[in-house]
């Protein structure tokens, strides 16, 4: 129990964002007709928020299962990148270490980065508890998004601008608080570069494999300017 109260407690200014997404995000798969059951479904098993809104147009054109598995890798990359430093750690969390691995995402890293335990806090469960409650908000709001669609008569067009504001606020967030500017300048001139080679229907794998090929042999700049070599947790 104290375990839990003290996850509520760091992951409470988690909550609000999460709501809101989710709801954005249930509402737009209402829009394109997908039941509330594959709405948290969705949620509960592909748990990745830019790509969850990323791949709901995709579905609706009919994308194939290997287009939206490549475009899921490199959307969430990132996470090859600030992921290396948990490993150790959450091996040695047990039963726990799947869904931690699976739960990884922004916020719940910028947590476990910072959080500091109080006596008596079993740090093991701390970090498992802090992870599922991120993912319950999520689902939760997926469910209400899916929920209201569905049930509540009001006008929904322009929702689906929710995924551009999402994504300009990923983008904002890291020109503001990253100390390298290298991921977003990356993705920006290999997206743009592409856009007018290869036009607006063809350009985003192409533009995203050279992106992520980019910042793999940029690793070590990025992880330095990141100070992410200092910030490895300690169990």
């Amino acid at each position: 129990m104290r375990e839990f109260k003290f996850a509520l407690k760091q992951t409470f200014p988690i909550f609000f964002a999460y709501i809101f997404l989710g709801i954005a995000f249930g509402i737009m798969m209402t829009e394109a007709s997908f039941s509330i059951l594959t709405t948290v479904l969705c949620s509960v098993f592909i748990y990745a928020g830019s790509m969850q809104i990323a791949m709901i147009p995709m579905l609706v054109a009919g994308a194939s299962f290997p287009v939206l598995a490549v475009m899921t890798f490199f959307i969430n990359a990132r996470h090859l990148f600030y992921g290396v430093g948990f490993i150790d750690k959450f091996r040695r969390s047990g039963w726990r270490y799947p869904y931690m691995v699976f739960a990884l995402t922004d916020e719940t890293y910028s947590i476990l980065c910072s959080v500091k335990y109080p006596s008596g806090i079993n740090e093991k469960n701390a970090d498992f508890l802090i992870a599922l409650c991120n993912q319950s908000y999520w689902i939760l709001g997926s469910f209400l998004g899916a929920v209201a669609g569905r049930f509540l008569p009001f006008d929904l067009s322009g929702i689906e601008f929710s995924a551009t504001a999402f994504f300009l606020v990923v983008v904002l967030n890291q020109l503001s608080q990253y100390k390298s500017k290298i991921p977003v300048m990356t993705g920006l001139i290999s997206a743009v570069v592409f856009y007018v080679i290869l036009g607006a229907e063809y350009f985003i794998i192409p533009s995203l494999t050279v992106a992520f090929i980019t910042l793999i042999i940029l690793r070590d700049v990025i992880s330095h300017r990141l100070g992410i070599s200092e910030e490895v947790p300690h169990a």
